[in-house]
């Protein structure tokens, strides 16, 4: 029946909704891979947090970005308002046929319902069992087994009512300018076509090794005669990591770029280098999307959800080094590093099985 509600025409009409963090974002590309390869004519847009616009806006197969810029409130009320209705009126205006909302929040189940599309798939979520969210939607999907899969899994379920075949590699693009700036970057540094990436850092600290054992990894590598390139985001706690990282580590053969690339930039980097090495963070499922080898330190996410996704290369996960806290009762603002319980040898060890 879901099938039979949607036009059976080149000028499909399609608008994907989600709204989370980068590395969610990243994690839709085989839905709208999937998509594409059933309807390769299909108009495919998205709907997204302005800043994670990076992860897709080089995707091949979509059409056009929308984003919500969390900054409009900064605006005041009127005028947020104005770019939330301009907003809605532009979604409306494609006429979408079909619309899929992977996303669980209420403005979400409101831009979904006020497309007007006949064909509006969401999922059924324990905590928005309501009329309204029902209203919404023209179609629930059973997030039943969510538990057991991974976010790439729980991602392409929804896709069961519409007898779409899932394509499930993750798609990470970028453009031949984003490598040049890169490549650019690295003579500047002196860098050769041979060189590892270690991204140490991440939004959230408590998923980050302690500094003075990823120099002493860095120390190792760089004696074993490779370049390290460091990377990591713009943000002064994660530039004074990086900085003392530096200050532990060999004053040849290790440069920083932290800071310096855009997260495109950042993919065409990782993308030609011999190895990654990073914690939990959206470079990590960079590296596994673009088959970089990568030797990924985890903990105390959930493994099953957010271990990077066909990776080429292994994850070292905490908990097999010590006991780890319940992914749901960690106060993100902690001071803890649970990664600490790593051991240097096994990441320097799994480093050189993929460099030899």
């Amino acid at each position: 029946m879901m099938m039979n509600n949607l036009p059976d025409t080149p000028d499909l009409r399609i608008l994907l909704i989600k709204l989370r963090h980068h590395g969610d974002m990243l994690l839709t590309t085989p839905v709208i891979d999937s998509l594409r390869q059933k309807w390769p004519h299909a108009q495919i847009d998205v709907l997204l947090y302005e800043e994670t616009r990076d992860m897709l806006a080089a995707h091949p197969a979509i059409g056009t970005i929308y984003g919500i810029d969390r900054k409009w409130k900064q605006l005041g009320t009127l005028k947020h308002l104005q770019k939330e209705w301009q907003l809605l009126c532009a979604l409306r205006k494609q006429h979408y046929h079909l619309v899929i909302n992977l996303a669980d929040q209420w403005r979400s189940a409101i831009v979904t319902r006020f497309t007007g599309a006949p064909v509006r798939l969401g999922f059924a979520f324990n905590k928005r069992n309501n009329l309204f969210w029902r209203f919404c939607h023209s179609e629930l999907v059973s997030v039943a087994n969510h538990k057991s899969l991974h976010t790439v899994e729980q991602n392409l379920s929804i896709l069961s009512p519409l007898q779409v075949a899932p394509e499930p590699a993750v798609t990470m693009a970028y453009s031949a300018e984003d490598w040049h700036h890169a490549r650019q970057q690295l003579v500047q540094k002196e860098v050769g076509d041979n060189y590892i990436v270690i991204q140490p850092t991440s939004r959230w600290f408590f998923k980050c090794w302690d500094e003075s054992k990823m120099a002493e990894a860095i120390t190792a590598l760089q004696q074993d005669g490779h370049t390290v390139v460091l990377t990591a985001g713009p943000d002064k706690k994660e530039l004074a990591m990086i900085d003392r990282i530096l200050a532990a580590s060999p004053k040849t053969g290790v440069v920083s770029l932290a800071g310096q690339l855009t997260l495109r930039q950042l993919a065409s980097l990782i993308d030609h280098a011999c190895l990654f090495i990073g914690v939990d963070s959206v470079p990590m499922h960079m590296a596994a999307a673009l088959q970089t080898p990568c030797v990924a330190l985890f903990g105390p996410s959930k493994l099953t959800f957010w271990s990077p996704w066909q990776v080429n290369g292994e994850v070292i996960w905490a908990g097999d080094y010590g006991p780890l806290p319940d992914p749901d009762a960690i106060d993100t603002k902690t001071k803890e590093r649970y990664l600490d319980a790593i051991p240097v040898d096994a990441v320097v060890s799994a480093a050189r099985r993929y460099l030899s």
